[in-house]
């Protein structure tokens, strides 16, 4: 996790120094009216890259190194299984759906298409989560 953070520190100190070039250059630092949206959207995208750079360097500290995490890992110290994916599943077209149907009623602001859509979201992502749960102690 800690190539993963790396490549996120990377991309948040570049818009913050985008950021600054993009407010120098285009006059947002001064009181002449001028629009200072790119400059914030500039700001707010360093500032996501930073949040999930510092989240991936907290879960790095918390779990085992893995291979990608070493300077001389072989190719052949990552095969085995990497986890379990699922097959097939109808999920996360609900999933969708019932994104694209919260979108569609916040854009109209139907509050009731918007608690209908939150309802059926909650729904798809706990059977998206839940799918292959069997319960506690069952493998």
């Amino acid at each position: 996790m800690k190539v993963e953070a790396r490549v996120f520190d990377i991309v948040a100190i570049f818009g913050f120094l985008v950021a600054i070039i993009y407010a120098v250059m285009t006059g947002n630092m001064t009181e002449d009216g001028v629009e200072p949206i790119g400059t914030v959207a500039l700001i707010l995208s360093g500032g996501l890259a930073l949040l999930v750079g510092s989240y991936f360097r907290f879960v790095a500290r918390r779990i085992e190194p893995r291979p990608e995490d070493h300077e001389d890992a072989e190719i052949s110290d990552g095969a085995g299984d990497l986890g379990f994916f699922s097959p097939g599943s109808y999920w996360p077209v609900g999933v969708a759906a019932a994104a694209a149907l919260a979108g569609v009623a916040l854009a109209f602001f139907q509050v009731w298409l918007i608690i209908v859509s939150g309802v059926a979201l909650l729904i798809a992502i706990g059977g998206l989560v839940f799918e292959y749960h069997t319960g506690p102690g069952h493998h």
